[in-house]
């Protein structure tokens, strides 16, 4: 059989995402075939097309998707043909059709869409490690958000929020800026050489308890100077570039700082880890205490335009592709 795939043969830009006649993968006892209906478009994504996470050509990109069950495993006996399942897994959701390990999917609740399914697992488990876990959000808490409007920053600014922290974030537009606050955002800031400052203003001069950074060089200095004495700095990606390189005695003068580079596979090391972290998210937007925004919907052929809309900033919330 054969289906319809994103696939890279090269690296380079959006350009190389091309629409590609591939047969249907087949599946090893553990896994499960699924039929796609929604794919979420990452950030992650960018990284791998342009090689900066090397992986071998040629390859279908995406690790997030949803869809139903066409096929099991013989090992597999928690997950059944039929099922809707939402997964974040190794390449190949860029398809109509993606075999996934059935230890990453998980099962969809009762009346979530596809395309929140699948534009939720990825983002929505990074904002969780980020509050829960790499840095553990205290109610007495101020910390800045960069990027407060994209997928990453509106699930997180809400969580950190439901906590009971004093949320900055940051925007590029007056329209992101109704989206950071609608998101419980108290204080919305554009990007600028002023921000350390005006985040010291904002905290009575000691700075936030933590910055969480995900784009990168841009906005990691401000990062470090905008947090408190002891406080946490979390660099989780690098949409405007890699961060150069950073002498650690740097984190002394800015008051002992901690920094760490975290990534979701550490945080899901076990399916107990995965299963706890997406069911909160799940069960989060079921009983809307999270909403996700959808930014944009795109055509499976139409994936190169969503990460040139992705990459210049021309979206906000989650992009997913319709296969």
């Amino acid at each position: 059989m054969i289906i319809k795939a994103i696939q890279i043969t090269e690296f380079g830009g959006p350009e190389v995402l091309r629409l590609a006649d591939v047969p249907v993968p087949g599946i090893s006892p553990t896994d499960i075939l699924v039929r796609t209906e929604a794919i979420g478009v990452n950030f992650i994504d960018t990284y791998y097309r342009e090689g900066v996470y090397p992986t071998d050509l040629p390859f279908i990109p995406g690790d997030e998707a949803s869809g139903v069950v066409v096929e099991v495993g013989t090992a597999v006996s928690d997950i059944k043909v039929g099922d809707r399942v939402a997964w974040t897994s190794p390449h190949g959701s860029y398809a109509e059709f993606v075999a996934v390990p059935a230890a990453a999917a998980v099962i969809i609740p009762e009346g979530l869409s596809p395309d929140l399914a699948a534009s939720c697992l990825a983002q929505g488990m990074t904002a969780h490690y980020l509050a829960h876990s790499t840095y553990e959000i205290q109610p007495s808490d101020h910390v800045l958000i960069h990027a407060g409007a994209g997928g990453v920053g509106l699930l997180l600014t809400q969580m950190a929020a439901a906590r009971g922290a004093t949320v900055i974030t940051t925007v590029s537009s007056p329209e992101k800026a109704k989206l950071s606050t609608s998101a419980g955002a108290a204080h919305v800031l554009d990007y600028g050489p002023q921000l350390a400052q005006q985040v010291r203003e904002l905290t009575d001069g000691q700075g936030v308890a933590a910055s969480y950074d995900g784009v990168g060089a841009a906005t990691f200095r401000a990062s470090l100077d905008a947090t408190r004495a002891r406080g946490t700095v979390v660099l989780f990606g690098a949409a405007s570039g890699p961060v150069p390189p950073l002498d650690p005695q740097e984190l002394n003068k800015a008051g002992s700082l901690f920094l760490t580079r975290p990534t979701i596979s550490d945080y899901t090391r076990d399916r107990a880890e995965l299963l706890w972290r997406a069911e909160s998210v799940l069960r989060g937007i079921q009983e809307e205490k999270l909403s996700v925004t959808i930014g944009g919907r795109y055509a499976l052929a139409d994936a190169a335009q969503a990460h040139r809309d992705l990459q210049e900033r021309r979206s906000s919330g989650a992009l997913v592709l319709i296969p």
